[in-house]
């Protein structure tokens, strides 16, 4: 009978659970709604998990409160996606609750889990039952329930691991797009695989990675259009300070002498510094004063690779760079999009989209090598605009979301943008810009279904447009003259098309010359995008 877990059972059992969804990632991938060979939630749920193990294998006591503060601030900079997003809350939140014991009994458990869902619901603004918040806040509820301090652990967990299973099977009833397609929810499954994982590390079963770990970090590009000559502070200092004696404020405050690009982040004791600075070792002796040094980083962004040795004088080159009125950060994928942008004036494209979501340090890192007073992302997918938010919510700069869910809706913003205009306006103005397109992608299906009284089989060409299936064939252009059809109407003027990496040059030319007589009272506009897996995106303005 198991009634207590200390720090190394604790730490045992969240690596379990994390390699547990690592295996799975592809399963839970597959349960999208909508039958695309880019679903991601598993995916996502991995790469979070993964940055909170990275974190983890740093702590090398195993006291419960560094355990959680490590898996805490972890999976915070490594949240991908909604999904990764709401499960760093809920791992927030279960850290909180934990934090200053000792050892975790059965009330204790089940109290960090109810925290767990509490936390993750104030995260989200509109939450939505039927998804991976319904699953935590129903096992977290029962787990409160159920539990007293004189019951077997192991018997406590089985409850709440079969607690959540019942949860995530009602989930279809909740949501009618889910029981159209016939799958549950994919978030929800992503966390049952965690607390599976969990479980079976209480009976004795560590389960182990069979991808080479849940650590294993896969990096997500940021294009940096930064020439040397322009760094005025040559050494990206990065290290977490450990400390009861200041806060993330005053240490914010403290290190605004030592350089630029500035980013403190604070969970309680334990604080994160980025500066740009010309003195690491000045930086880092002041953090000495007020505690120890949990890990510490210092990179040349001149020379582009790691200083090692701390206690180097840095040679300073001061070359004045003036401030920007405007920044702007955008996701995308595919060359052809991402010359667009530039064309544009974005200046930092992060690679990504709805094949690989990037997470909230991808954009951190975006935010500090931006010197700008207003720096506006432009997310262009839906399940990338709260690693956006909560990259907001972590930079001390002025940070504008336009919470653009493709790159028609982007294109669209940034003509509307004028730079003599101030921020209020521009970003009134951008966010009336998103309701002004409508848009579409096609693709190929991965499995069969029916979703919008639309059957698919596998392999079919399908159109989905506005969130919803609306076209599935087996001829790509006529699934995309199909699904244009269905978005024109008598305002439409322009209809623009984004062929991908997998169409040629002379089939979207004659797919265009086809359109223009089918729409002849429209224009059609055609630029390669080279984005992956989706032959053409559509926008109808």
């Amino acid at each position: 009978m198991i009634q207590y877990i200390d720090g190394k059972r604790f730490r045992d059992m969240f690596v379990s659970g994390a390699n547990n969804l690592q295996n799975h990632k592809d399963l839970v991938d597959k349960l999208n709604v909508f039958p695309v060979p880019d679903g991601d939630t598993g995916t996502n749920m991995s790469l979070t998990i993964s940055y909170a193990i990275k974190e983890l294998s740093k702590v090398q006591n195993d006291d419960i409160t560094d355990i959680g503060k490590a898996l805490s601030k972890g999976s915070l900079m490594g949240a991908r996606g909604n999904s990764g997003v709401i499960l760093s809350q809920i791992i927030r939140g279960i850290a909180k609750s934990i934090e200053g014991k000792d050892s975790l009994n059965v009330v204790d458990l089940a109290n960090a889990l109810k925290n767990g869902s509490d936390t993750a619901y104030k995260a989200v603004i509109k939450p939505i039952e039927g998804t991976i918040l319904t699953v935590v806040r129903e096992s977290g509820e029962y787990a409160v329930k159920v539990a007293n301090s004189n019951m077997d652990m192991i018997e406590f967990l089985e409850l709440v691991v079969k607690k959540a299973n019942e949860s995530l099977n009602k989930t279809p009833e909740l949501l009618k797009a889910l029981k159209e397609a016939g799958v549950v929810d994919s978030g929800g499954k992503g966390l049952v695989l965690i607390y599976e994982g969990m479980l079976s590390s209480l009976k004795g079963r560590n389960i182990e990675s069979i991808e080479g770990g849940a650590s294993s970090n896969v990096e997500v590009n940021v294009e940096q259009n930064i020439s040397s000559e322009d760094i005025k502070f040559q050494y990206c200092t990065e290290f977490i300070l450990e400390s009861d004696k200041i806060d993330d404020l005053a240490i914010r405050e403290m290190y605004m002498k030592f350089g630029d690009s500035l980013a403190v982040v604070g969970d309680e004791g334990v604080i994160k510094v980025h500066v740009h600075t010309n003195d690491p070792g000045l930086a880092i002796q002041e953090a000495l004063k007020y505690g120890q040094l949990l890990t510490i980083k210092i990179e040349n962004m001149k020379l582009q690779h790691e200083n090692k040795v701390l206690n180097e004088t840095a040679q300073t080159q001061e070359v004045p760079v003036e401030e920007k009125e405007y920044g702007f950060i955008a996701t995308s994928m595919g060359e052809g999009l991402a010359q667009i942008f530039k064309d544009f004036g974005v200046d930092h494209i992060i690679e990504g989209g709805q094949t690989m979501n990037p997470s909230t340090e991808d954009f951190m890192k975006a935010i500090e090598n931006l010197n700008a007073k207003n720096i506006i992302i432009l997310p262009n997918n839906s399940n990338i605009i709260m690693a956006a938010n909560q990259a907001k919510e972590l930079s001390d700069k002025n940070i504008i979301v336009i919470p653009t869910k493709n790159v028609a809706q982007a294109f669209a913003t940034l003509v509307t943008f004028d730079a003599d205009a101030d921020v209020s306006e521009n970003e009134a103005n951008m966010m009336e810009a998103l309701s002004s397109v409508k848009s579409g992608q096609v693709t190929y299906a991965v499995r069969d279904t029916v979703i919008n009284d639309v059957e698919v089989k596998e392999g079919n060409i399908i159109g989905i447009a506005e969130g919803k299936l609306l076209s599935a064939g087996d001829n790509v252009d006529e699934i995309t003259a199909d699904l244009i059809g269905k978005l024109v109407d008598e305002d439409s003027a322009i209809i623009t098309l984004f062929y991908g990496e997998d169409t040629s040059e002379e089939e979207a030319e004659a797919l265009r010359d086809s359109l223009e007589e089918k729409f002849e009272d429209i224009d059609v506009e055609l630029h390669y995008g080279g984005q992956p897996l989706y032959y053409y995106l559509i926008s109808v303005e």
